[in-house]
């Protein structure tokens, strides 16, 4: 078994919480399990928050525990997740063994999940994005309950998919619509598992399967569930990760 620790990140509207009921059952198989809350939650201490500043965030909650790593992305966590890999594999070998895309944004450098529904075929606006809505200040979009339910939680139950919906929180412009920046000898280099949604409502599962063609090499699961496995199957997310971590050398 892999002694990688797992860096789990959030997408978009969500945090932490996202991850709790993967994260206990990882500890609870020895690994270190870091889950830290990215910046650009609206209001917050800052008015413009970048993927860089992210990566900032996410590389600073790594710091106290040293190690290796296991990174994890869900939705647009994987931009996060790309680039974290990608100053993890600058800073020496051991630095990142794997990386994860839970119905994750495992995008070409440079390229944005627009531009990557429309290699699918799919005209965006897709997914979430047309039903969200500004704040009143217009820094940042923030997602209606009922719609939360319908496009990321269906296949949970209508009490666990209106309790996670109302958890969400509105998120800045600077810190959704945001592009990766990495390398083929960086993060392009590290050992990669793709882990489908197949009912996915907001990332279709032909542009997760465009991702992965236009980003070749990953291992690859399906998971016949929606945008957020880890709450609707999380004993199937675990096993997939604690698999993945013991196929690593």
């Amino acid at each position: 078994m892999s002694g990688a620790g797992f860096l789990l990140l959030h997408g978009a509207w969500a945090g932490a919480w996202v991850w709790d009921r993967v994260a206990a059952p990882l500890r609870a198989a020895g690994h270190v399990v870091v889950v830290p809350d990215l910046p650009g939650g609206h209001p917050g201490p800052d008015s413009r928050v970048s993927v860089d500043d992210m990566v900032r965030h996410a590389l600073a909650a790594l710091a106290p525990a040293g190690g290796s790593w296991i990174v994890v992305g869900h939705s647009g966590g994987g931009i996060v997740c790309t680039m974290v890999a990608e100053v993890l594999s600058a800073d020496g070998a051991d630095g990142v063994v794997g990386l994860v895309y839970l119905a994750g944004m495992m995008l070409p450098s440079g390229m944005d999940f627009q531009q990557a529904c429309r290699r699918a075929g799919v005209m965006p606006p897709q997914g979430i994005e047309p039903f969200l809505r500004p704040t009143a200040d217009g820094r940042a979009t923030f997602v209606p309950h009922e719609a939360a339910a319908e496009i990321f939680f269906q296949c949970a139950s209508a009490d666990e998919a209106r309790a996670a919906a109302r958890r969400l929180c509105p998120q800045l412009d600077t810190s959704w619509m945001i592009v990766p920046n990495w390398t083929e000898s960086g993060a392009g280099r590290v050992p990669r598992l793709y882990i489908e949604a197949l009912q996915d409502r907001s990332v279709p599962i032909v542009v997760q399967r465009t991702m992965q063609y236009l980003v070749p090499g990953a291992q690859f699961a399906s998971l016949d569930t929606d945008h957020a496995p880890q709450l609707s199957c999380p004993d199937r997310v675990v096993a997939l990760l604690l698999d993945f971590a013991n196929g690593l050398s």
